[in-house]
């Protein structure tokens, strides 16, 4: 797409439409018969790591859940990164868009022992280490990374670290304890263009985040039409864990944290 972030535009699917035309049916019956498409169905198998996560999912098809949203005012936290990448660039480090909720999570999952919990059948489990997953795909499946006491790190630190656990993974590389073990999980499909959507969370956790894209919308300011930038975010939650009202001050001051961006690394 050639429109605003890579978006399809008219012009994109007209000019799709022309070269087709153009090309013509000549190329498709000029090509072998085992090359052409079939109407046969296939039958996929599932890798290990996909058999892994379809039985992690069905796990918590009786989990009580519920989902809490909030809208980040990003434009302070789209600068401060641009920032940070500035003052990064000679060193070859970069701090993506992941790596500042990280790290802001890791902040308040400290505050908030509570939410950095795990289920255990007749009892809860308080975390004594914040150990943020980040949910990475791969053509195989769906896999966790963990950044291990990511309260401990910098933003720089865990831009290293996150970049290192998802090469790995998507290269097969990772040992099994650096995707186990962890006490929260995000989840970003904003590169993906997707606005908002609801993450299921990684059992025995108590809770996840979904980080959407950042967008421009339109909002008054001292009674001037103009945009802001805004990421929503979406927090799934064990009832079973957590209570409504806790897991709201969680995302309230979680949405504090990121527009006020110079706290998360401080």
């Amino acid at each position: 797409g050639t429109g605003p972030r890579g978006r399809i535009i008219r012009v994109d699917v007209e000019k799709a439409i022309s070269e087709s035309d153009e090309s013509g049916d000549d190329d498709q019956a000029d090509r072998p018969a085992s090359d052409q498409e079939s109407s046969e169905d296939a039958t996929v198998s599932l890798n290990a790591n996909q058999r892994v996560t379809a039985k992690r999912l069905s796990d918590n098809a009786g989990v009580p859940t519920f989902r809490l949203t909030s809208k980040v005012d990003a434009d302070a936290l789209m600068a401060f990164r641009t920032e940070i990448n500035e003052r990064l660039a000679t060193t070859g480090d970069k701090v993506s868009l992941t790596d500042l909720p990280t790290r802001a999570c890791a902040v308040m999952l400290r505050e908030h022992p509570e939410v950095n919990s795990s289920w255990n059948e007749d009892s809860i489990i308080r975390r004594g280490a914040v150990n943020v997953g980040i949910a990475v795909a791969l053509d195989s499946g769906l896999i966790v990374p963990v950044i291990r006491d990511a309260d401990r790190k910098s933003v720089s630190q865990i831009g290293r670290e996150s970049r290192d656990l998802a090469e790995r993974a998507k290269s097969g590389k990772l040992h099994p304890d650096e995707f186990s073990g962890g006490s929260f999980s995000i989840s970003n499909l904003g590169m993906y263009g997707i606005d908002d959507f609801t993450a299921i969370i990684n059992a025995p956790e108590a809770a996840i985040l979904a980080v959407g894209a950042a967008v421009d919308e339109p909002v008054v300011r001292d009674g001037e039409l103009t945009t802001r930038t805004v990421i929503t975010m979406t927090m799934t939650v064990d009832h079973r864990v957590l209570n409504g009202a806790e897991a709201a001050v969680f995302l309230g001051e979680l949405k504090a944290l990121l527009e006020e961006p110079l706290r998360i690394v401080v």
